[in-house]
Order: C-alpha cells, then structure tokens, then sequence
C-alpha cells in the first residue's frame, strides 16, 4: 500500500501552515546506565566487540527466564517523578510481538496496558524564553533491541547488501516517554520538537540514569507528525520518523514531514500511516514499512515476570533523591554568571552548559569558560568533526591557559596554538609554551628593533600616530607581531611607540 500522489511536491513551510494546523506526538527512548541488562545479568556497556555481553537471555535461547533489574525500576520511577508522573503502585511487563532480526526472541519485553509512570508534563522553555508544557501520557520499561549493520552502499538500510546483526544492545534497559497529542504548536512545531527532546535528555542528565549521548544512541526520538485543515477537529494521519538522534535533526525531520504533508494533502492524496527514515544528509525522510497499530502487536501478559509494586513510601524515598529541575538550574546558573540572555542560549544550543559549569566550578571566572568552551574549543572540534566534549579538554586546561595569559607569558593567538598541541597530546599548557618557546616577547631590545623596523617600512602611519591618530598604532604592531612571530607584547610595543613619538 501506497500514498496516492507520492511524488507531490513538499509545500513551503509557511504555505503548509496556511492551510493546515501540525499535531505533533513524540516517543523518546532513554537507554539507563545500569551495569546490567534489564533481565539479565549480561554486561551493559558500549563499544565492546559485537556479541560479547550477551547471554541466554540476551538470545532468547530456549529455558532462559528474565529477571528484572531493580536498579532499572528506579531508574524509571525517579524519571517518572521528575515528568510530573502519577506512579503505579502495581504494573507488569508484556509481550509485544514482533519478528525482526534484531530481536532473536520474536518478541520484545515491554509495558502495554499498565506502564510504570502516567500522566504527567514537562514545561519547555523556547528561544525567547516562553514556556510550553507538553503532556506526558506515559512512561514504561522495556528493553532495547539489537544493533544491524548494513554492508554496502551508503551503510543505511536502503540499498544495503546484507546486514550484520550485534546483540550486545539486546535487552539493555530502555524508558520510553509517550506524550499525548501536542496542538497549537503552530509555526514553532520544529522548535517546540527540538526543545522537547533536549529537555528530555537535560532530565536524564540530571538525574545521572542515562550517559545521554544521542550520537551513541542512549536517547533516541520517533518523531510523529500529522496535519488537519485550518479550523478542523480531526487529527490527520500520522507518520512516525524513527530513531532520530539529534536535536537538529528532530528539528528538521518535524519541519520536512510537515512540509511533505501538506504537499500530498494539497494535492488531493492522502497519507499512509507508516513509519519513516530520516536521511540527515538530504534533510528528508524516506518511506520505512506500514505503522501497526497496538493490536497487531498480540500483546498479553508476560508470564514469567511477577508484577512490579511500588509501594508508597519506597516512592516518596526516591522522591527526595531528584536533583534541582533543569530549568530551575539554567535560570540560576544564568543569573550567577551574568550570561545575557543570548549568550545563555548559545551555550545551551551548543550543548556545554555543563562543561561551562564545571569550569567555572574548578576556578574560572564565567567569562573565561565561555570564551573558551564557545570559541576555541568549539572551533577545534568542527575543524576535527567532533563534538566539543568529545576533545577531552579539562577545566584545568583551561584555567592553566588563563592563567599564563594573565600572568603576561603568552596572548590570546599563542594560547589559542598552546590548546592544539595540548589537544596533540604535547603535555600541560606550560610544558608546551617552555618547550617550544612560546613565550610573550616583552625585552626592551627586541622589541625596540622590531619597533624601528616596523616604523621606517611604514612611514604614513609614523604620520599619523605622530599627528594625535592614535588608533593608527595598531599598523605598527601588525608588523611587529609578524616580525616576532606573534609573541610580541602588544602592550609594550605600544609604550615603545609612543615613547619614540612623543605621544601620550
């Protein structure tokens, strides 16, 4: 079964949202950071060979039984306190059926008709600071699937050659977070999905259940759209872009499917309820299998687990074990550092809120953090196609930089070349500027020559320093620093011009 009309063109995002109104749902997944699986005793850790922390389980091998994770459950209870849950004082687990060479059980442990954690809500706050609260309908445990790698071609699923299946991530302990319908999303649709998602993960983050690295996979978001005429109240049919993995791309995924919608609608077709790929060099989404509906999974009652009950007081002790909200802490640590409120988003956006916090904690003052954690560092880490936190630069690194800047040995351009050797594994900041002579230049004599030198190859600008033009100085010491390498002492070779002009 098809669409009719696939091949409608995408509107524009603003004539999509002329004619209709976007309904968007989202389903995050957050991989916990248990030692162990969520019913076994296998290892959960990632980057070992493939297929070495596996077990019985892991495999559905015939016999094996599960046992549940206590650490897991209160992973999830935790995570569900922290959405504005109500908690089930009794839930279970059930079978969702299901055959795909990642899941050598044909089924998958999940919560159907009794999850963990319910109704609840989370307030996002947008660029310009506005709130929006998205509603929760659920929070349940279940456990990942494998990892398939596809051979050949682009490494995607389309156009692979075979697959390769690894079944270390089989059975490692997922939540998945449910909303309810989100409307009145209008044109900040992408934004509201994008602010979601990275709230969701800053949750996870501060609770310390999850390493909550979207590139590895440990949060992962189905992002599901679907669109009714202006004024309507029926929702559209929905498509579920499947395991979106970064906030850019939530962002955009939600705006193509919205664009991609109302081009099939417009055009007289209709949409085909199934799930989709994102294709993140092409910003689109391309067409995955028919979306099942709750029923064709076959769920029943998993009968080798017993329920889970949580009872009152077990839930109000891991009540007092949250840490301060996300947003309660940005709105302090914003104030504390004196962020205008567009710095503030920046570092967010970039995602080094807290490598910023624990430079500033180490010693630094919050101007140096950022300075160097969205400069520099952020530079370096696009110049090597990295994330910035993936470099490994401490904050003592960073302090000890500082540091030499204000002491008068080094300048901002020496200490910006100190942090890439330090990055190329030369040693500390200082062991580098003293090995490789790094220091600032502040000897009356050299400088003095490169001074003169300087003036005589640049008698226009002697003319104007000497009239009172003042700012003209700095073509002098442009020539300086290239004459010393730019280890000059910008402050001093401007003392010495002055001196030699008689200017003050």
């Amino acid at each position: 079964m098809t669409e009719t009309l696939p091949d409608a063109a995408p509107l524009s995002f603003e004539d999509a949202l002329e004619q209709f109104d976007p309904v968007l749902g989202f389903e995050v997944h957050v991989e916990l950071n248990t030692a162990t699986k969520m019913f076994s005793a296998a290892p959960n850790a990632f980057g070992d060979e493939p297929n070495t922390n596996v077990s019985p389980v892991c495999l559905g091998l015939p016999g094996a039984l599960p046992v549940v994770n206590e650490q897991a459950v209160e992973s999830a209870i935790r995570l569900g306190l922290a959405l504005n849950c109500d908690i089930a004082e009794s839930c279970r687990f059930a079978r969702k059926q299901y055959f795909y060479p990642d899941t050598p059980k044909n089924w998958q442990t999940s919560q159907y008709d009794e999850p963990i954690a319910h109704d609840g809500w989370l307030d996002v706050e947008l660029d310009d600071g506005e709130i929006f609260r998205v509603e929760i309908e659920r929070a349940h445990m279940e456990e990942d699937a494998g990892k398939l790698t596809h051979q050949g071609g682009s490494g995607r699923i389309q156009g692979a050659d075979s697959s390769l299946v690894d079944y270390n991530r089989a059975g490692v302990p997922l939540i998945e977070i449910v909303t309810k319908p989100i409307v009145g999303a209008g044109s900040r649709a992408p934004e509201i999905a994008r602010a979601y998602v990275s709230a969701i993960r800053d949750v996870v983050k501060a609770l310390d259940i999850s390493d909550a690295r979207m590139e590895r996979g440990n949060v992962r978001c189905d992002a599901n759209v679907s669109l009714m005429p202006k004024d309507g109240d029926a929702f559209g049919t929905r498509s579920e872009t499947k395991n979106v993995n970064s906030m850019r791309a939530v962002e955009h995924a939600v705006t193509f499917e919205i664009r991609r919608h109302a081009g099939v609608l417009a055009a007289g077709g209709s949409i085909v309820q199934e799930t989709r790929h994102w294709k993140e060099e092409t910003r689109t989404t391309s067409s995955g299998r028919p979306k099942s509906d709750a029923d064709d999974y076959r769920y029943f009652p998993e009968p080798d687990l017993v329920p889970i009950v949580s009872s009152p007081a077990w839930i109000e002790q891991l009540r007092t074990t949250l840490p301060e909200p996300p947003a309660e802490r940005r709105r302090r640590l914003r104030e504390s550092w004196g962020y205008s409120d567009a710095e503030f988003r920046d570092v967010v956006a970039a995602g080094l809120l807290d490598e910023i916090e624990e430079t500033v904690g180490s010693g630094a003052s919050p101007a140096t953090a950022r300075k160097w954690w969205m400069g520099e560092i952020s530079r370096l880490a696009n110049a090597r196609d990295v994330e910035p936190t993936a470099l490994g630069v401490q904050p003592a690194t960073i302090i000890e930089l500082a540091g030499l800047i204000d002491e008068g040995r080094i300048n901002d351009k020496i200490a910006r070349q100190v942090l890439e050797f330090h990055l190329d594994g030369e040693g500390s900041p200082a062991e580098i500027v003293s090995a490789r002579g790094l220091e600032v230049v502040s000897d009356d004599g050299a400088l003095t020559a490169a001074v003169e030198k300087a003036m005589d190859e640049n008698p226009d600008v002697v003319e104007k320093v000497a009239a009172g033009k003042l700012k003209a100085i700095g073509a002098l010491i442009g020539p300086v620093m290239k004459e010393t390498q730019g280890q000059a002492d910008a402050g001093k070779v401007r003392e010495i011009v002055m001196e030699k002009l008689g200017v003050s």
